[in-house]
């Protein structure tokens, strides 16, 4: 008896990339779904509503000259449009949320369609005592300025008290120069004090993604509690570790309880484009399916094809009972 663990479409009926979004190259991103041949709908903001339109009709019209039938995607332009559509749990499999935490959470919360995505990207870069500290200073600045309003730019900077009085007045320089607001917690504030510029942090920017040039500062005696704050305030997105230890850096890429975890390099990193994915489905902070950046694998799922010869499951039960044995085969056998 044979058995082959295949990938099949995990979805027969309609798929949909609700994008709250006004980055018209997202939906060009999602064009990438024709190769899976499911159906999808794709909502843009309204400030994007020309250029999504224009982008749509190249798109469809493209993907029409390639045999793909027409209507296998739909735009549509108004969020009351996508509140009719979280209620189609009869015509759809899948709910695809990009936005804001709150549009997100929405969703996830009011309709019994399954959902992929995630509500919130609080991301940390830890600075640990063994880190080359010119590293630590470009990983730290590109995660935080590269590109602030994405979901994987860094919100906290932990860093080890072994090197606080070194970094922290070099990477809070070069921080102020790009414009970026510092909120730093009591320790923080020692090791920077005459730096006015810096803010006391609350509790409540340790659970905040500002999606801006906001970033809050934090002093740690070590890894364990930079893995401890992490787990607790994170979203469990991206977090990274700067370090020359490695044992350091696997311990906090084995316990931080996130998707993506970098060891010296940026949480920008972390997109189904530069993963190698092409078009990203999402990302996703989901513990069971696809996790992290979700590519067009994402969309599929197993199905197990077993042949036999007349093979029945009463000999294998009993106090008689034939073994089980398993090996590998080398061929694929049914394709």
């Amino acid at each position: 008896m044979e058995i082959e663990n295949t990938y099949c479409e995990a979805f027969e009926g309609l798929f949909a990339m609700i994008c709250i979004t006004a980055k018209d190259e997202k939906l060009l991103e999602r064009a990438g779904y024709s190769a899976t041949a499911l159906p999808c709908t794709v909502f843009g903001e309204a400030e994007a509503r020309n250029s999504n339109e224009a982008l749509f009709e190249v798109v469809t019209k493209a993907s029409v000259s390639t045999g793909i039938p027409a209507g296998w995607a739909q735009l549509l332009e108004t969020r009351e449009d996508v509140d009719k559509m979280r209620k189609l749990n009869e015509y759809i499999d899948l709910l695809v949320p990009r936005g804001s935490e709150q549009f997100v959470r929405y969703i996830q919360n009011n309709t019994s369609i399954m959902v992929l995505g995630h509500s919130e990207g609080v991301c940390h870069v830890y600075v640990d005592r063994d880190a080359d500290l010119n590293m630590a200073l470009d990983i730290c600045y590109d995660a935080k300025v590269q590109y602030p309003a994405v979901c994987n730019a860094a919100d906290t900077l932990l860093v080890d008290s072994a090197i606080a009085s070194e970094f922290l007045p070099r990477m809070v320089e070069r921080y102020l120069k790009a414009g970026v607001e510092l909120r730093g917690c009591a320790k923080t504030m020692e090791f920077l004090e005459g730096k006015t510029e810096i803010k006391p942090a609350s509790e409540a920017d340790w659970h905040t993604e500002y999606n801006d040039l906001i970033i809050s500062v934090k002093v740690v005696d070590g890894v364990d509690e930079a893995i401890e704050h992490i787990n607790h305030y994170g979203s469990g997105h991206t977090d990274a570790i700067v370090s020359g230890n490695k044992k350091t850096a696997l311990k906090f890429m084995q316990f931080v309880d996130s998707s993506s975890i970098m060891h010296n390099a940026s949480t920008r990193f972390s997109d189904g484009f530069r993963y190698g994915k092409g078009a990203e489905v999402g990302i996703s902070t989901n513990k069971v399916h696809a996790r992290g950046p979700v590519g067009l694998e994402g969309l599929v799922i197993y199905k197990y094809l077993l042949v036999g010869k007349g093979h029945a499951v009463a000999p294998y039960i009993g106090p008689d009972a034939r073994e089980f044995t398993h090996r590998k085969l080398s061929k694929r056998f049914f394709f």
